[in-house]
């Protein structure tokens, strides 16, 4: 009960933060562009039809949160243009693998705001998927720095380490580093047979 009770906490957190962040990037189109404006509202009601739908489960199968992301990145394309760049490299068969629902959407948030937005030129966001030594290996890289952000323990971090430990105990791991130079990668390792 209390678990339950603690993924349902973390949850309410999440959704709220991530429109919060959503009506920022609308808001920054009303005046340069209304059309595009318009769009971006469609792709955000969209998105909120999504999340409401994930908040019903633990987990849900890749396929569906990539097609949530794939939503935000549209949105956030529409702010950033030419500055942000989207590369998939999703191995088939961990589409149908169960990840905690609206996690990569989380990644992929911070990856835009802690990364991509802070770079004059923009850069590149990679979604990797695929099954290592018994692992679903989740990333999501981008261009950028950490510069103290993974020990300040930003929200979406904190709230993707919890969600972990409270849904696969000490199994799972999560890790955010200096991948490169100049790429930051945030990593996550989910036990293909997880005991829930």
């Amino acid at each position: 009960m209390v678990k339950e009770l603690e993924l349902k906490t973390i949850k309410a957190h999440i959704n709220p933060h991530f429109i919060f962040n959503s009506l920022n990037s609308i808001r920054a189109l009303v005046d340069e562009n209304p059309e595009r404006a318009r769009r971006a509202i469609t792709e955000l009601s969209t998105i909120l039809r999504s999340s409401m739908q994930a908040d019903k489960s633990e987990s849900a199968p890749l396929e569906r949160e990539l097609s949530i992301v794939k939503d935000y990145l549209a949105l956030e394309n529409m702010r950033f243009e030419d500055r942000l760049r989207i590369e998939y490299l999703v191995d088939d068969e961990t589409l149908v693998l169960p990840v905690p629902p609206m996690m990569l959407q989380t990644l992929v948030e911070n990856a835009i705001k802690h990364g991509i937005s802070k770079q004059i030129h923009g850069g590149v966001v990679r979604i990797k998927s695929n099954v290592r030594n018994s692992f679903h290996e989740l990333s999501v890289e981008n261009t950028g720095y950490l510069n103290g952000y993974a020990s300040s323990g930003g929200f979406g971090l904190s709230s993707t380490t919890n969600r972990l430990t409270l849904l696969y105990g000490n199994k799972a791991k999560f890790e955010i580093r200096q991948a490169e130079p100049n790429l930051v990668e945030a990593k996550v390792l989910i036990p293909l047979e997880a005991d829930h």
